[in-house]
């Protein structure tokens, strides 16, 4: 056993720590099973076959997967720089890769109207391009990757920085080149912080509501994402088909979280 893990051991939380965590641990559990409990499952299957869950669902699972993979194109160098660049040099780097995921999402969605929408920043001259934006699925895409991306940044970052150097620096000495050693060195040894990254990303773009709604929209096919159909749903007082796409969205999430804890622990262990 490994000294850090025997000091885990050591340290383990008590009854009395338990008891003082049951009144959290019971209200942040209580709401999830209120939606499961609520709706039977033969009426999940049934309503999985409605016209909304299935154009709502198919489109949130499509662009947030081509989220996460921008995420992960552009990311990949941010996350280099910042593990291997000056900490000081960095601050501002790593200020500006965090900010997305504490600003409000409204002020997101208006943001990316007032950089892309038509008489944006950009937006204007694509617009002379012929090239509109909002309110398109493309729009849908830029929102869960402007919110998405700084979570695999930053897993991604804590993975490379975890990565021995002098194992680079044996590489440079066989004569392998910069390019060489970051694909067949730091990739392959941060891979189970990478992989984290990209879950934590996609579950991060599947449940994106504020700010596709003010960039994007909500229209059936084109940007309704099981956030915005949810919502859309409740307002029509149709609770049932709500739930079912809550119940979706709670699998997702449930499934990424189980996923970023699988490669969490194949990251300890090679720690170890």
């Amino acid at each position: 056993m490994s000294r850090r893990r025997a000091r885990q051991r050591s340290l383990a939380p008590g009854a009395k720590v338990w008891s003082a965590s049951l009144l959290l641990l019971a209200f942040t559990t209580l709401p999830i099973v209120a939606i499961l409990l609520r709706v039977p499952v033969a009426d999940i299957v049934a309503n999985l076959a409605e016209p909304e869950v299935r154009s709502a669902a198919l489109l949130s699972f499509w662009t947030s997967l081509v989220a996460t993979l921008l995420s992960a194109a552009f990311g990949l160098p941010v996350a280099l720089i910042l593990a291997r660049g000056d900490p000081r040099g960095n601050t501002v780097l790593q200020l500006l890769v965090d900010l997305p995921m504490t600003l409000p999402p409204v002020v997101a969605g208006l943001g990316l109207l007032m950089a892309f929408g038509r008489e944006g920043m950009i937006g204007e001259p694509l617009r002379a391009l012929g090239i509109n934006l909002p309110f398109t699925t493309t729009a849908v895409i830029l929102a869960q990757t402007f919110v998405a991306a700084p979570l695999f940044i930053r897993s991604a970052q804590a993975g490379l920085e975890r990565v021995d150097e002098e194992l680079e620096d044996a590489a440079a000495l066989l004569g392998a080149n910069r390019w060489t050693i970051f694909w067949r060195v730091a990739v392959p040894l941060a891979w189970p912080a990478v992989l984290a990254g990209l879950v934590l990303a996609w579950a991060r773009a599947m449940s994106e509501f504020g700010a596709t709604l003010l960039f994007a929209g909500s229209y059936l096919g084109r940007t309704r994402t099981l956030p915005l159909a949810l919502y859309g749903e409740l307002e029509s007082n149709r609770l049932d088909l709500a739930l079912t796409l809550a119940v979706i969205s709670l699998t997702a999430a449930a499934v990424a979280l189980v996923a970023v804890r699988l490669t969490l622990r194949r990251l300890d262990y090679l720690a170890d």
